[in-house]
């Protein structure tokens, strides 16, 4: 008996050890081509991240464009975004992969990508899922956008480009355009957006043309355009310029260049017109205290800046500011030896105003209280335009344009203490900054960088890296140190479309 209870022990011992030793059926490792979908993976995988191209053993020598995985495409490359989320005629690896005239701009044989020498180009159908991919916000395999996470928090720049009726939205974690947002109301022309302007609460972004009539809404946390509003002017050809947002976010105010020009303010909810400030010649930059009560405005040719209680009714008494000790005069033309005031505005604590004066190549910094002129910096750069300050350091920040300049490199950004008008001031120059045409500034203290747009219209400034959807010679921004030394935080040249011209951060 005992032996049969041993044999049977032994037995189920044995069919036990089999069963345990029985091995799975073999399943085959799933390729999730680095969080692509499948169809668009697959052809990155085999074309474009390949060895010696965009992987992770060879892509700083390909541009520093990562390609292997889904996630570090979008960190983009040494001339910025080369994918820009439902921006298919704005990305410019469609540029680099077409090779079909009917899809738009071919590039050179010899900028094809892949390279001739390192496979065939894409068929038809894959420049089709690429593009088709972009178009539909280019997501992982399992949906995800890029950029749209934390939307109402999302730190971004926004840069008007005045050639393509477009605003890049620029991330600021990564500093690449992450959206482009079509603006202006009629498609059969150019409008150039001049200005933009984020609300103090950073919730709504104001666009505004110098050839169209409207001023047009974006929602920050969504990129989209919902609002717009016909301008009203007194005048026959209205050209709108330059934007301010109230410190309540309640108004937004235009300024309407012309001759017997001025400035409207309009209900930020409504869009309802709250206001005309009238009887003013070349009205430019646009400031106001923060209670909102008086308001500063540049008369662009002469010596001249507009002060007026916000209150005002009657416009033939708004004061007039002279900037030189001549008797103040608001012209209606350019002449010799007047300062020009372009931009206005006013330091975080209210007490001074900062004033660039393009037609004598002076910033000059006024009293707020007195009037008086506290400070002259003179011969700061050629055609000095917009201003950016920082709440986080004491530093103003100003972009000399140089519009008519020569060479490769152009313009400057001038720098100074608004807290101590005499402590050092600095000058990141052309060919350091790799300027042409600075224009656009604005300063991200939550990241502590500075962004300076380059128009990058003149016949020698350098060469785009790609061609544009619209006509024209694409500009870029480059990103500096916030605090001295004022250091390049990086050598790319982020190239956007066409004439980059007004930046403003979300978040200040």
């Amino acid at each position: 008996m005992t032996k049969r209870i041993s044999a049977v022990i032994i037995l189920l011992s044995l069919a036990a050890a089999f069963y345990a030793c029985k091995h799975k059926p073999y399943i085959a490792p799933v390729n999730d081509y680095g969080g692509l979908p499948d169809d668009v993976g697959k052809i990155i995988s085999n074309k474009c991240a390949t060895s010696g191209c965009h992987n992770a053993a060879s892509y700083t020598a390909a541009g520093n464009l990562r390609m292997d995985t889904w996630d570090e495409m979008f960190n983009g490359g040494n001339h910025g975004a080369a994918i820009v989320p439902y921006s298919a005629e704005n990305s410019p690896i469609l540029y680099y992969i077409n090779t079909d005239t009917a899809n738009g701009a071919v590039p050179p044989e010899s900028d094809r990508m892949p390279p001739k020498d390192a496979g065939s180009a894409l068929s038809k159908d894959e420049y089709n899922t690429i593009r088709n991919w972009i178009a539909a916000g280019a997501p992982d395999r399992n949906g995800k956008i890029p950029f749209a996470d934390n939307a109402a928090t999302r730190q971004k720049i926004y840069l008007t480009q005045q050639g393509c009726d477009l605003v890049a939205v620029i991330d600021g974690e990564r500093k690449v355009v992450m959206r482009y947002i079509k603006v202006g109301k009629d498609g059969a022309k150019i409008e150039s957006p001049h200005a933009v302007r984020v609300s103090p609460d950073g919730q709504n972004a104001y666009v505004c043309f110098t050839a169209g009539r409207y001023l047009q809404r974006i929602n920050t946390s969504t990129d989209a355009m919902d609002k717009e509003v016909l301008l009203s002017s007194n005048t026959s050809a209205p050209s709108w310029n330059i934007l301010y947002v109230t410190p309540d976010n309640k108004s937004v105010l235009v300024c309407d260049y012309n001759i017997g020009g001025g400035v409207v303010k309009y209900n930020a909810s409504a869009f309802s017109l709250e206001k005309y400030f009238d009887k003013m010649n070349f009205p430019h930059g646009v400031a106001a205290t923060q209670s909102f009560d008086t308001l500063y405005v540049s008369a662009q040719f002469g010596n001249t800046i507009y002060k007026m209680p916000t209150s005002i009714t009657d416009f033939n008494l708004i004061q007039k500011l002279s900037l030189n000790g001549q008797p103040a005069v608001a012209l209606t033309g350019k002449q010799p030896n007047q300062p020009d005031p372009h931009e206005v505005m006013l330091t975080p604590d209210g007490s001074k105003l900062i004033v660039t004066c393009q037609g004598t190549n002076e910033v000059k910094v006024l009293d707020a209280r007195t009037n008086a002129v506290l400070k002259t910096f003179s011969n700061v750069g050629i055609q000095p335009q917009e201003i950016a300050l920082s709440k986080k350091q004491p530093y103003a920040y100003i972009t000399c344009t140089d519009s008519l300049g020569a060479s490769r490199y152009t313009g400057s950004v001038f720098i100074f203490n608004y807290q101590d008008l005499n402590a050092t001031t600095y000058t990141i120059d052309a060919n350091t900054g790799e300027f042409n045409q600075p224009h656009g500034i604005t300063v991200d203290d939550r990241n502590n960088v500075l962004y300076v747009a380059s128009i990058n219209n003149g016949s020698n400034g350098p060469p785009p890296h790609h061609v544009s959807s619209c006509a024209g010679k694409n500009g870029y921004y480059t990103i500096f140190n916030a605090a001295p030394p004022f250091g390049r935080i990086t050598p790319r040249k982020y190239e956007v479309t066409v004439a980059p011209y007004s930046a403003d951060v979300r978040f200040k």
